[in-house]
């Protein structure tokens, strides 16, 4: 009970912090510029791989408010991959990498530290963009379109005793792993944004912090603009564009905030690895 206390506390006096009330922002201007050239990728390989676009559909319905994902869903091409559009999606794959750019100049502001040259920069922030892609191929494959890839299984399996088994297996833990899935890829994104060696275990409590708290603020929100938002009353028909930059900038709030809980976690082991030596110096004295 005391370690959550003592958590929340620490959550608190981080929230006060002058960097909480501008880095969330920046963030999430970055990545509102990335997220649809983002989701237009993913479905041209999508579609490269004849995956059907419905399950990309499916993935933005059940994980994004309704009104954001619809949204989205009309930057969904059909086009298949040829070279005119292998150049355009490669043009939009860099404009997406802004997104993950601004989390290494975050997280470097986040953890103090001196950011390495722009081109370093953006090498890393294009690898950061494949994680990012990774996560959505995972969701549209595994449990999205999982049941359909199990049915043409079943079609081709001789032993179909077998395949019922791991298919009632494949059920059962089909979420859980999901879960997992996405909080590894956001570990693992905390442990290669900053421009210096992060150790991982420093980034556990931040990355289970931001799974669980995507997780919930989606849910919260979205039961929020069903049934007592108003912002086309405001807005018009703008209100669709409100809600997605509104809805991404409580991620990146939260992203950020994840980050900070890293950059603390950091700081104390330091302190405690330089008592721990400062104390065997003074007792081989």
């Amino acid at each position: 009970m005391e370690q959550v206390t003592g958590f929340f506390k620490k959550v608190i006096s981080i929230i006060a912090k002058p960097e909480m009330r501008v880095l969330p922002g920046q963030l999430a201007f970055f990545l509102v510029l990335s997220i649809i050239p983002l989701i237009a990728l993913i479905g041209a390989i999508a579609s490269r791989f004849s995956i059907p676009l419905e399950a990309l559909n499916d993935v933005l319905l059940s994980t994004l408010p309704g009104t954001i994902a619809e949204l989205l869903l009309t930057t969904v091409t059909r086009d298949t991959l040829n070279f005119n559009i292998f150049v355009f999606f490669l043009s939009a794959f860099l404009l997406a990498s802004n997104g993950t750019h601004s989390m290494i100049i975050t997280s470097n502001e986040i953890y103090k530290i001196k950011s390495d040259n722009v081109l370093k920069r953006r090498m890393k922030a294009i690898g950061m963009t494949f994680i990012l892609v990774w996560i959505f191929l995972f969701l549209i494959l595994v449990p999205v379109y999982g049941d359909t890839i199990f049915e043409i299984i079943k079609e081709t399996a001789k032993n179909q005793t077998l395949v019922d088994i791991i298919y009632r297996i494949y059920q059962i833990i089909k979420y859980p792993i999901s879960i997992v899935v996405v909080y590894l890829n956001i570990k693992l994104l905390y442990v290669v944004a900053p421009d210096k060696k992060i150790r991982s275990k420093t980034t556990t409590k931040g990355a289970l912090f931001t799974t669980i708290s995507w997780i919930l603020a989606t849910e919260i929100y979205t039961f929020y603009i069903g049934r007592f938002s108003k912002y086309d009353i405001f807005y018009g028909s703008i209100s669709n564009i409100v809600i997605l930059l509104l809805w991404i900038y409580i991620l990146s709030y939260i992203f950020v905030l994840g980050m900070a809980i890293n950059a603390g976690n950091t700081k104390e082991e330091d302190i405690e690895r330089t008592g721990m030596l400062l104390t065997n110096n003074k007792n081989k004295k």
